[in-house]
């Protein structure tokens, strides 16, 4: 079994029943729940929440005010930007041609940028990018990049619209083509909807 290192109780919260390998670091206010395990050299921010049977593999950087639902598996090649959600049992994965056997593989980066969500149960295609306040559908399979603002729905995944900082789906002005959000009011246009 793993070395396991348990934070001051001050700065986070470890379940007891969670792995936090030594050489992890997790940062102040994080919370780490039932059955998680976290590898040696993976970063954890600030202010996270990292629900029942997470796994965070080496290397993988998770930002500060995330929120990574119940069932997820972050390997090795994946970034998290700061206050992205993740909803429960999303899959990501980090080799394009998997083999039991290979003794090659190739470990693909994913970013997922600032703001970004992800519903339950979708599965992210290493190599992929991502956008600041993007979000994929539940059950959406992504295997190409994502741009800012952009929902993805479907298998595989598709453009379908955009979406406000808010989360709520933007609409097009008839008076214009700049696209709004009748649930706060904010004004967008994104780049490749113009």
């Amino acid at each position: 079994m793993a070395a396991t290192w348990q934070p001051d109780p001050e700065t986070a919260f470890i379940h007891p029943s969670a792995i936090v390998e030594r050489g992890a670091t997790v940062g102040h206010g994080t919370h780490i729940w039932h059955r998680t395990h976290v590898r040696s050299g993976s970063h954890i921010g600030c202010e996270c929440t990292l629900g029942f049977a997470v796994y965070v593999d080496r290397e993988v950087v998770v930002g500060d005010h995330c929120k990574i639902q119940n069932h997820v598996s972050l390997y090795r090649g994946v970034t998290l930007d700061d206050a992205v959600f993740v909803g429960p049992s999303v899959a990501f994965t980090n080799d394009l041609y998997p083999r039991a056997a290979s003794i090659e593989w190739e470990v693909h980066q994913t970013r997922v940028h600032y703001g970004a969500s992800i519903g339950a149960n979708a599965t992210i295609v290493c190599g992929v990018d991502i956008g600041p306040w993007a979000m994929i559908a539940a059950g959406a399979i992504v295997t190409s990049d994502v741009p800012a603002h952009g929902l993805i729905v479907g298998t595989p995944g598709r453009l379908r619209g955009w979406v406000c900082r808010c989360g709520t789906p933007l609409t097009r002005s008839a008076a214009d083509a700049r696209l709004g959000c009748r649930h706060c009011n904010a004004v967008a246009r994104p780049r490749a909807a113009s």
